[in-house]
């Protein structure tokens, strides 16, 4: 299949605090990849690196054949359209309707109004959020405007998603309504995915295909979630039952 994603060797630091320090991963074609890490631990600014929205130090960043690292602004507008980030804010445009947000990026393509009206119908169905249409971005709870961030990202028609902590801010049953969603846009749209979360059972179990372990600035692990789970790493082991704590604690009823 061969990586849609891939990371050589990747370097990036902020002053004194080194977040990614030599890493390299890749992506597979339509895959869902799942990076895991303690809040800090650099996993946003590996999606904002993907998107070329931060530069790396050191190293190379491939997406679908095209070197990136070196790219300007000029030149990332068509890698953006087909790498799309779902923000954790959902970064919504708060003076426009869903409709219209989800609208917003067929309306630079030269369509017209009849086929864009059908498009947004159709992404607002696909994400089962066509009732909330006529809403605006402060009448949505978070895991709604995640939901129509989802749409808005799809209606770039793009070939990769990338999600920054999709399930973060939001009850039980939002999450599961997210990760369905997640999944459906791989199932059904064959997207290529990159999920970052510090939430193995509510979210990264849920999604992903593969996970890796982010942990002071380097991977301590790659492999599928059974791996994870058997994995004798220290650094694993331990946020994995800190996740199976937190899990529990998360069901006890208030």
């Amino acid at each position: 299949m061969g990586f849609f994603i891939e990371f050589v060797d990747v370097s990036k630091s902020f002053g004194d605090l080194t977040v990614l320090d030599g890493v390299s991963f890749g992506v597979e074609q339509g895959e869902t990849f799942a990076i895991l890490g303690p809040s800090g631990a650099g996993k946003t600014v590996t999606l904002t690196l993907a998107v070329g929205l931060l530069k790396p130090d050191k190293g190379r960043i491939v997406i679908d054949g095209e070197d990136i690292t070196a790219m300007k602004e000029r030149e990332l507008a068509h890698v953006r359209r087909k790498v799309q980030l779902v923000f954790q804010s959902g970064a919504l445009f708060d003076s426009l309707s869903v409709w219209e947000n989800v609208a917003f990026p067929l309306s630079d393509d030269g369509q017209t109004d009849q086929n864009i009206d059908k498009k947004v119908e159709e992404y607002l169905k696909l994400v089962e959020i066509e009732d909330l249409a006529a809403l605006m971005p402060s009448e949505l709870s978070t895991g709604m405007k995640r939901a129509v961030a989802i749409a808005r990202a799809v209606a770039a028609e793009p070939k990769a998603i990338l999600y920054d902590e999709p399930t973060t801010m939001v009850d039980p049953l939002m999450s599961q309504v997210i990760n369905k969603l997640i999944r459906k846009m791989q199932r059904q749209l064959g997207l290529t995915q990159m999920v970052v979360t510090h939430d193995i059972a509510n979210c990264a179990e849920k999604v992903a295909d593969r996970v890796a372990l982010l942990s002071k600035a380097k991977f301590v692990f790659v492999g599928s979630m059974k791996e994870l789970y058997a994995s004798d790493h220290p650094v694993v082991k331990e946020f994995v039952e800190e996740d199976l704590i937190r899990f529990e604690k998360e069901k006890e009823p208030v």
